[in-house]
């Protein structure tokens, strides 16, 4: 049976040659890079020549700006966690967000709720996308932190991160944005776009899992989240998880030298998938078509679960999913698609489709030819589409 993976927003696959650079981390180079001897000497090399890649594909000024995490949820809780509670003790304790973060984000506000701190949870609207002047206005004087994801990894649409960066500067207030999804995908550049935080992940662009990055412009020194030894220049202990950051590197490295020509590709094949899934009756793309990820697809069908909608694609061999893979056993529809105003019913009948450079037209091609096959099955056996059609027989 033919196989199509298109949960790319999930993980991705590992690139081949990120393995090959990883090889010798893995096996003959596996010293402890704290230690003194050749091998870790040579481990320790290695992770700060790809703290020094990072830094220059990410437009950092300086490789100390890097700090090696687990991945994106610990760079996110590190991040808002240790910068809100350092600057609590000058009387910040005022954070401000938005309604779709990734629940890494969600999560840990809810928790400095509990330790005082007032969060702002700011609208997105029909188009997905967050409005520079509510976070103008929602700045006060006890502002801490604004934290507002890079592309939001349910509807892949980008947000207008260089103009609230200036915002955030111009009222002295720290910015951090989950840039999970966007890193690799899209042009970064932390100094030009204002950004003083940012949280990425290695295999959201063909990278291994298990490792990812968070950046702290100079002076901006959140408070230590994991303690234990000096690793990470006291600010992160742990022993380095030296092959996850040789591949992390290699992977942004190779994701970005390819990512115009990749970028051109996907948003041809994106653009045709959405057009011709919208010829489906009842049919609807969720977000802003343009300012959105290139591989990124999400559209809602009346009258279908989409749990049975995901069953029915794997069973002809398409691996989609209906939302955050971190909350694929949550029963309750997206919390992203209730943000942007979809009532419970339609938002239950989602379907996210997400692209890599694996992916081809013929991947679209099978895709539409049984998308549309698979919803007409699934309104035939619902209560709910009788309803609906019962509805417009009546007006």
């Amino acid at each position: 049976m033919r196989r199509i993976y298109a949960d790319n927003a999930a993980t991705t696959a590992l690139s081949p040659k990120v393995l090959d650079k990883m090889m010798p981390y893995l096996t003959t180079v596996y010293g402890n890079p704290s230690s003194l001897y050749g091998i870790g000497a040579e481990a320790k090399e290695a992770v700060e020549e790809a703290r020094a890649k990072i830094a220059t594909l990410i437009g950092a000024n300086s490789p100390n700006e890097i700090y090696f995490t687990s991945g994106g949820s610990e760079a996110d809780n590190w991040a808002i966690k240790g910068m809100c509670r350092a600057l609590k003790k000058k009387g910040k304790t005022h954070i401000i967000t938005s309604k779709f973060e990734h629940h890494a984000v969600l999560h840990t506000c809810k928790a400095l709720e509990k330790e005082g701190f007032e969060v702002t949870y700011l609208d997105v609207y029909e188009n997905g996308i967050v409005k520079v002047e509510d976070v103008k206005n929602a700045i006060k004087d006890t502002t801490a932190l604004v934290t507002i994801m890079y592309a939001n990894n349910e509807i892949g649409t980008i947000q207008p991160i260089k103009e609230i960066g200036a915002i955030c500067r111009e009222n002295k207030v720290i910015f951090h944005t989950d840039a999970v999804q966007a890193v690799g995908n899209v042009d970064i550049n932390v100094e030009d776009q204002n950004i003083d935080m940012l949280s990425l992940t290695g295999h959201k662009f063909h990278g291994p899992k298990g490792c990812g990055a968070l950046y702290c412009r100079r002076g901006v020194r959140p408070e230590i989240l994991i303690d234990g030894g000096a690793q990470e220049r006291t600010r992160r202990a742990g022993t380095e998880n030296v092959a996850g950051i040789v591949g992390l590197a290699e992977a942004l490295e190779l994701s970005l030298s390819t990512m115009n020509e990749r970028n051109a590709r996907l948003t041809k094949m994106r653009d045709r998938l959405m057009d011709g899934l919208l010829t489906i009756e009842r049919s609807r793309v969720n977000g802003d078509r343009v300012h959105r990820l290139p591989g990124n697809i999400n559209m809602c069908f009346e009258g279908i679960e989409g749990e049975s909608l995901l069953l029915r694609l794997d069973m002809a061999g398409i691996c989609a999913s209906s939302g955050s893979a971190c909350t694929s056993g949550d029963l309750d529809p997206s919390h992203v698609l209730l943000s942007i105003g979809l009532p419970h019913e339609i938002a239950h009948g989602s379907m996210r489709l997400s692209f890599s450079d694996d992916n081809t037209e013929e991947d679209v091609d099978y895709i539409l030819e049984q998308v549309p096959k698979i919803v007409d099955y699934l309104r035939m056996m619902s209560p709910l589409w009788e309803k609906i059609k019962e509805e417009e027989r009546n007006n």
